[in-house]
């Protein structure tokens, strides 16, 4: 497939760039400078700009069989929500239908799977803003007409993918280890380019 990737120099989005090259797919990843892209590929075409300008951003779209965002700015606002919806404009305008989009577990009705230092120390205070901001992403997302998915990972880990974390965490599920490595999460993400099971639907994904 022909996969445009938004936020593709972040920790999930180099795995997802890795990943999707690995299985044959076509990547073109917009990024704020080639530099920061650590990986080279015939099939990776990097396009350098802002994924808040109109135009770059339809450019990379423009073609493409999917887009996937993994949009993150540390514990920033604005950049995921904001970002997230200039590419569905850029989407709406040429004709590309499937979206896959990273949150986070805790958005939503996911909430409840968080322990109490997520709840209110992590998303309470120290990662407010960008919790916040995922919440505006979530909601842009669900109200388009587009064919999306969004995946809300736990904690983000190291290590190689293992295959063995719980797909669709239910919303009342406890016990969580609240971790889950960035391969499983780039994989799961991939998996949706192909599967319809979580078509317009929020699958929470960790160990």
């Amino acid at each position: 497939m022909r996969i445009a990737i938004f936020g593709a120099t972040g920790t999930i989005g180099r795995q997802v760039v890795a990943q999707a090259l690995e299985a044959g797919h076509e990547v073109t990843a917009l990024t704020r400078a080639a530099a920061n892209m650590p990986i080279q590929h015939e099939r990776l075409r990097l396009i350098v700009g802002d994924v808040l300008d109109p135009g770059v951003v339809e450019r990379t779209v423009s073609g493409q069989d999917a887009v996937i965002v993994t949009l993150g700015a540390g514990r920033k606002g604005i950049v995921r929500a904001e970002g997230t919806r200039t590419v569905m404009e850029a989407m709406q305008r040429t004709g590309v239908k499937r979206l896959i989009v990273q949150s986070t577990l805790g958005v939503g009705d996911s909430r409840a799977n968080l322990n109490f230092l997520w709840k209110y120390v992590f998303f309470g205070m120290l990662l407010r803003q960008a919790y916040a901001d995922h919440v505006v992403q979530e909601d842009y997302v669900k109200a388009s007409n587009l064919d999306w998915t969004i995946v809300r990972p736990s904690a983000f880990t190291d290590g190689p993918a293992t295959g063995k974390f719980q797909r669709n965490v239910a919303p009342d599920a406890k016990g969580l280890s609240l971790k889950i490595a960035r391969a499983d999460i780039a994989a799961f993400i991939l998996e949706q380019l192909t599967d319809t099971t979580y078509l317009r639907r929020t699958p929470g994904i960790s160990n």
